[in-house]
């Protein structure tokens, strides 16, 4: 079968596909036949070092941490009834990047019949996560939310589900094509958190005494900016760090201002929740309430083009490999 290795940590050229060869179920797993894998930007992290406290994963490894398919084969106790069936799974910390993927059984999702194997897959991370964080911030009908990163993964369903409780939303982006993607997918209004400015402009643009609801994706300054716009006795969730670690927030501050501050403890779910958040996610899909914004997908010769376009922060939406 094909597969992509990192082969030392570094940048994008350190990914290469190549033969190897192909898997078998051991006890309690199954083989998963890949029709799409997850990319995250923890991928790209992990491919470059970092994190290592956190993951044991070296090189030699094949990355990727989700993959959807159709179930190959099955290991000894696991019921041979999964064999032929559509199911989306996470996979660790690698293991996606390939045309198989070994999988604990206990981490099988069924996908519905009306959901296709690639907005399966786009929701595996990113659905539970955005489920999670809406559900935390109780966002209710007349809501001022402020969404960052509204055309990443995550953020658009965060600009999604915020305007099906009946909010206000407005969305952060960065560059044309991404706010355009915003207001696409329902976003009342969009700034660029690129430009000098947009911290006035966003407040500006969820109107009142500023944003009941933050949502930072981002962190970092931009997510600091974010905090400022946050009305007092209002809700901040900083649970994104590309944009230079987690927001830094004074607790005095927040205090003083009744700011409730939440962070990515909120998101840190057991096995059994995130199956149910996976199960949700898809079941939401399927039915129509929520889709994933699937900006690009590659092939697995191209994972470095992906992994790049990523890095550059030129990817809208969800990246996915199609073995």
């Amino acid at each position: 079968m094909r597969a992509v290795r990192v082969e030392r940590f570094g940048g994008p050229e350190v990914l290469v596909a190549g033969e190897v060869p192909d898997l078998a179920a051991g006890p309690g797993q199954v083989v998963v036949g890949v029709r799409a894998a997850d990319v995250l930007f923890l991928d790209v992290q992990v491919r470059r070092g970092l994190f290592g406290e956190h993951f044991t994963v070296r090189p030699p490894y094949v990355p990727g941490c989700a993959v959807a398919g159709r179930v190959l084969s099955v290991g000894e106790g696991v019921d041979p009834g999964w064999t032929g069936r559509r199911v989306a799974a996470r996979t660790g910390v690698q293991g996606g990047y390939a045309e198989q993927a070994v999988v604990p059984a206990g981490e099988l999702v069924p996908v519905p019949d009306a959901l296709d194997l690639d907005t399966a897959a786009a929701l595996l991370h990113d659905g539970p996560t955005a489920l999670a964080l809406s559900d935390n911030a109780r966002i209710g009908p007349g809501a001022r939310v402020l969404v960052l990163a509204a055309a990443g993964g995550m953020g658009a369903l965060l600009v999604q589900l915020a305007k099906a409780s009946g909010a206000r939303v407005v969305a952060t982006a960065r560059g044309r094509r991404k706010l355009d993607a915003a207001l696409a997918l329902g976003a009342d209004a969009a700034v660029d958190h690129s430009e000098p400015d947009w911290a006035d402009r966003a407040r500006e643009a969820v109107g009142g005494a500023g944003a009941d609801v933050v949502l930072d994706g981002v962190g970092g300054e931009t997510g600091r900016a974010a905090f400022e716009v946050t009305a007092s006795g209002g809700r901040f969730s900083a649970h994104g760090a590309p944009g230079g670690g987690f927001t830094a927030v004074d607790p005095d501050e927040a205090e003083r201002r009744g700011v409730t501050v939440t962070g990515i403890e909120q998101v840190q779910f057991a096995q059994p929740d995130a199956r149910r958040l996976v199960e949700r996610a898809l079941a939401e899909a399927a039915a129509g309430r929520i889709r994933p914004l699937v900006g690009q997908t590659f092939p697995l010769e191209r994972t470095a083009e992906a992994h790049a376009v990523m890095e550059a922060r030129g990817a809208v939406g969800k990246t996915l490999l199609l073995p």
